[in-house]
């Protein structure tokens, strides 16, 4: 009898408009590349949606701080997914780093709302990566992204 290694699902949900931004994704994703068992979808927060979610076990969102804020792209993904999947995937293992120039704060509470309303979990607090760039925030973002996906594996969140 042939037994089937399950493969985790990630799905990846980031808004990167900058090239600083686009280099914390990508060691994220060569990171999770690097991983076994761990399949991973990346979207852009613009083509991310319902059916991307309702794909994977487990989620992590990258995002800039705008204003004080989450990206308005980041927002946008949340208001086209929040009614769709509203009660339909309770308990999602999620992470999120915000990309912030000045202290993340709004941008950290938005988003946790939102998680709440969606009864999504946080696997692991949100990672603000605060201030001028740092080489360091994309190791720690991705070290982030693999906790969430070996966490996920191993049936801890």
């Amino acid at each position: 009898m042939l037994t089937r290694a399950l493969m985790t699902k990630l799905l990846f949900v980031a808004h990167c408009p900058s090239p600083n931004t686009r280099v914390i994704r990508d060691a994220a994703l060569n990171a999770l590349s690097q991983m076994d068992g761990v399949a991973v979808r990346s979207r852009d927060s613009l083509q991310a949606g319902a059916t991307d979610v309702q794909w994977c076990d487990a989620l992590a969102l990258g995002t800039t701080e705008n204003f004080g804020a989450m990206a308005g792209r980041t927002k946008d993904f949340f208001e086209r997914i929040y009614y769709p999947l509203m009660d339909q995937r309770p308990a999602l293992p999620v992470v999120c780093y915000v990309r912030a120039g000045e202290d993340g704060a709004g941008t950290v509470q938005g988003i946790e709302r939102i998680v709440t309303g969606l009864k999504w979990r946080w696997a692991q607090p949100p990672l603000v990566l605060q201030g001028a760039y740092q080489d360091d925030f994309a190791v720690r973002a991705a070290t982030l992204l693999e906790t969430l996906a070996a966490g996920t594996s191993a049936g801890i969140f």
